[in-house]
């Protein structure tokens, strides 16, 4: 699941020490959750509608939820659709996000996903090796690609694409793009627990500030392990703490992490994953990709990751808890 970050920054309107710049707070529903936009500027905008239509184009080109859209039509076997540049910016970031985690992020999963029981359609009601070994044929970024024309090619038919990982922050990335382009340049957008800062809370004079959610707290009173200042970049996180389904016949408990290499719906070692990066997009999937990965490979890749930072929680060989922050996520942690 996705971690509800609590903003920690306030909504009320900017003293009178600074009139041109007012700051007003949106709040709606999109991609099955709920958002808060908090901006300031000069006059007080309209930006509802505009919003929409942001929402409105991502569902079309890459939500599985939406039956009509192009993925969900491509998903179902239709090979006559020619993808939008939304679907091929999504389609891009997957891929980059693919290569630099080794595979451990990958969009095909999504036939696991629904055998599983985390996507659209019901469960399989048994999942042996057998089961598990046929699956996986039609599982991996490599066997799809985007032809010249537009269309997508797929090795089999049966692979099916789940954008869902990455095209929430994708979605928050284009209303932030929005907003820039209205000429917005301080705002926080925090959307189903993802995070989108630019410039400053001009209130404070100070650069926007959110918390971590304790991974133990309780779903109705949540409380934070960290707080954290961001200016003009984008968090998200990824845990397994609380969305997992067990099995009504054989008391198994699958995570909605998946391993793509393996094909496994257990739990590495790493608990949740919070990450920093340049965009909310890439926050969002390589949050999904350390989850996958467990600690040490995590470890190992994240060094090689310009701009990513990473606050991961894992148990040890003891089964106790442990905290591994990257230096540059240290540098944003506020006392």
């Amino acid at each position: 699941m996705k971690f509800y970050f609590y903003i920690l920054a306030s909504l009320i309107i900017i003293s009178c020490g600074n009139e041109e710049q007012r700051l007003s707070v949106i709040q709606g529903e999109a991609f099955g959750t709920t958002y808060t936009i908090q901006v300031y500027s000069e006059k007080n905008l309209n930006l509802e509608k505009g919003i929409d239509s942001v929402i409105y184009a991502v569902n079309k080109s890459v939500s599985t939820y939406q039956p009509n859209s192009d993925i969900s039509k491509i998903n179902q076997g239709d090979s006559t659709i020619v993808v939008d540049a939304i679907f091929k910016e999504v389609y891009r970031i997957s891929e980059t996000v693919y290569t630099n985690s080794e595979g451990f992020f990958d969009p095909t999963i999504g036939v696991l996903r629904n055998a599983y029981g985390f996507g659209d359609v019901k469960p399989l009601k048994e999942m042996d090796s057998e089961t598990l070994d046929s699956l996986m044929n039609y599982v991996g970024f490599r066997k799809v690609s985007i032809n010249t024309d537009g269309t997508i090619n797929k090795e089999h038919p049966e692979i099916y694409f789940d954008f869902n990982a990455v095209a929430k922050g994708y979605g928050i990335d284009c209303i932030g793009n929005y907003l820039n382009a209205i000429g917005i340049s301080n705002y926080l957008i925090e959307l189903g627990g993802e995070i989108l800062a630019q410039g400053m809370h001009l209130d404070k004079n100070k650069s926007w500030v959110v918390g971590i959610e304790n991974i133990d707290s309780p779903l109705e009173e949540r409380s934070y392990s960290a707080t954290v200042a961001l200016k003009n970049e984008a968090m998200a996180a990824s845990g397994n703490y609380r969305k997992f389904r067990v099995d009504s016949l054989t008391g198994e408990k699958y995570v909605h992490t998946l391993n793509p290499i393996t094909g496994s719906a257990e739990k590495s070692d790493v608990t949740s994953a919070t990450v920093i990066a340049p965009t909310c997009a890439l926050a969002d999937a390589y949050a999904t990709a350390f989850m996958a990965m467990g600690l040490e490979k995590s470890k190992n890749v994240l060094p090689k990751l310009a701009g990513i930072e990473a606050y991961l929680t894992y148990n040890d060989a003891l089964n106790k808890p442990q905290v591994f922050i990257t230096d540059g996520f240290k540098n944003r942690l506020l006392d």
